[in-house]
């Protein structure tokens, strides 16, 4: 397939397109510095350099391309994470990117379309499993996430095939926040984002770009995209700690994340995600079934830099 690739060097598309290029796709990504114009160059996609908010330049882009996938955010860095300010202009890319993505791509007559999401907009059910027919909950930072999915679903009324894939919270190489979470616990402290006992569902990078060439041959639809095994707050810090070879004699913030509210309901909250949709669907699965082997991996790569 002719593949139209946007947030192409992001967390999770510094591994899809390459993943792409490998399963034979043909590769268009969009291109905004020469710095990461030479890294797609290098990893077999074209350059094309367009706004997304340009719908009529998307427009005449997309044209010749069977798929479209949107990977596109702007999440501010770990330190302004809690400032809802520095939300400004990912709000932008999900809302008004995402809309003008989908016009374009209409008017272009592509067949798939392919968005990203999260599976954090789940509301918290403390140790049950969730699934894709469980209702996403409507707080303030689910907003975004939810009108990308919006206009992704948009497409499938218009004719046209949407895939939505909620990813659980990422890390591994490449992913800034993880890297730095790394980087603490070598210093022995390590992320724990609210009660000990409630759980997380994760994603390695790498996982979750060759998710993304899966995702082009699904039926249209909403999908979870995460590891095998979900683990407790606790058990993830352990994970982390332990790929730093460190001890962890600090776990933070702990519960203490719950008293900051909406700022951080996304990642305090108890959410123990399946995946087997997106297993029987497409065939995929996880290289690294939980945190813990992804997280040594990851360890690993890091001291190859």
């Amino acid at each position: 397939m002719k593949v139209f690739v946007i947030g192409a060097t992001g967390a999770i598309g510094g591994h899809a397109v390459p993943a792409l290029v490998r399963a034979a796709h043909i590769v268009t990504a969009l291109a905004r510095t020469p710095e990461k114009a030479a890294q797609l160059s290098q990893q077999g996609a074209s350059l094309m350099t367009v706004s997304i908010f340009d719908r009529t330049a998307l427009t005449e882009a997309f044209k010749g391309h069977d798929a479209v996938v949107n990977l596109a955010t702007a999440i501010p860095p770990t330190a302004k994470f809690l400032q809802t300010k520095a939300w400004t202009e990912n709000d932008r890319v999900r809302k008004q990117g995402s809309a003008t993505i989908i016009d374009a791509a209409i008017a272009a007559g592509i067949e798939r379309v392919v968005q990203e999401s999260v599976s954090m907009i789940y509301p918290d059910r403390a140790d049950e499993w969730i699934d894709e027919h469980c209702p996403p909950d409507t707080f303030p930072m689910a907003q975004a996430n939810l009108a990308a999915e919006a206009n992704a679903n948009r497409f499938s009324t218009a004719g046209g095939t949407g895939v939505v894939l909620r990813f659980g919270w990422f890390y591994g190489p490449g992913a800034t926040h993880s890297e730095e979470f790394f980087a603490l616990a070598r210093r022995h402290i390590v992320i724990m984002m609210g009660p000990p006992k409630s759980y997380v569902s994760s994603i390695h990078v790498a996982d979750a770009g060759a998710a993304v060439v899966a995702a082009l041959a699904v039926p249209a639809g909403t999908y979870n995209v995460v590891d095998n095994e979900p683990v407790t707050k606790w058990s993830y810090a352990d994970a982390l700690a332990a790929a730093a070879g460190k001890r962890a004699w600090l776990r933070i913030p702990g519960r203490a994340a719950l008293l900051l509210g909406n700022r951080t309901t996304s990642l305090t909250r108890s959410l123990r995600v399946s995946n087997a949709r997106f297993r029987e669907a497409s065939g995929w699965t996880p290289m690294y079934p939980s945190v813990w082997q992804g997280w040594m991996a990851t360890a690993e790569a890091l001291a190859r830099r």
